[in-house]
């Protein structure tokens, strides 16, 4: 069995594929990562075919991911080619007994490094983990246009992005009814921004990088891809109603109660009036 043909492979591609489609990966814009279950870490070394890397400081140490596996995009690789060629653009790296270092076991064929941003995925892996009791597995970093315009129209706070975004469309209390944690205008990139992002992670499970993008996480690349999802098309709407003069009416705070009790979710809410 080949690596690619193994299924956390395959929902990678996709997710990489699907996102590109979407218009939320520009250049080598945006990153993933997803962190392997035992038995998919067991499954991967009978695919491995060549010996491991050398160990490579992260700069951080995040103890509570200690000997695990992860699938991750690589640094300057386009998203429009994963599925081209995955064993170039794709690795998998894996982590040392403490949680300092990592090693290439499998991917980049022609060279090159895992996203840039591998340590600040790390980090928001760690926080959500504990968070989540090990049930997060995805961190997916995009740049989707109308959730970053929203930054510009948008008080930067949790609870007026969170809020415009529930008052746009009915599937966005459904779908994140704790809302949105939101950052300000940071060096993209930066572990600033990384430990920034971690703090609001241990609340959120997507947070809004403002006039950048948006890092959403979940249990499997559907979920996460799905939040990415919602939180654009509620923004998408937004601006679309702003560009054309304003709206006559949104959804409200009565109606917000009304579809997450409908849908047995609990709203945040210190968010509504």
């Amino acid at each position: 069995m080949k690596m690619t043909e193994c299924a956390f492979v395959e929902g990678m591609v996709r997710l990489c594929s699907d996102g590109w489609q979407q218009g939320w990966h520009e250049r080598n814009g945006g990153n993933v990562t997803y962190r392997l279950t035992a038995e998919e870490t067991e499954e991967a070394r009978h695919c491995l075919t060549r010996l491991p890397g050398e160990w490579v400081k992260l700069g951080i140490a995040v103890e509570n991911l200690a000997g695990e596996w992860f699938l991750a995009t690589g640094s300057g690789k386009f998203f429009r080619n994963v599925p081209l060629n995955p064993e170039d653009c794709l690795c998998l790296v894996e982590l040392n007994e403490t949680g300092d270092s990592y090693r290439l076991r499998w991917g980049l064929c022609n060279g090159g490094k895992p996203t840039s941003e591998l340590a600040p995925h790390m980090i928001n892996h760690s926080v959500r983990k504990a968070a989540t009791g090990g049930a997060c597995r995805v961190m997916y970093h995009a740049h989707p246009a109308h959730i970053v315009a929203l930054t510009f129209l948008e008080e930067l706070t949790d609870k007026a992005i969170s809020r415009a975004l529930w008052q746009s469309e009915t599937e966005a209390p459904m779908v994140f009814p704790g809302g949105v944690g939101v950052v300000g205008c940071m060096v993209p990139g930066s572990i600033d921004l990384a430990w920034a992002s971690s703090e609001k992670m241990k609340e959120y499970d997507s947070v809004v990088w403002a006039h950048h993008g948006l890092f959403a996480s979940g249990p499997d690349y559907d979920t996460a891809f799905g939040l990415m999802h919602t939180v654009e098309k509620a923004a998408q709407v937004r601006v679309l109603v702003t560009g054309a003069g304003g709206a006559k009416q949104l959804i409200t705070d009565e109606e917000i109660r009304a579809i997450a009790e409908g849908c047995g979710v609990q709203i945040r809410e210190e968010f509504l009036q």
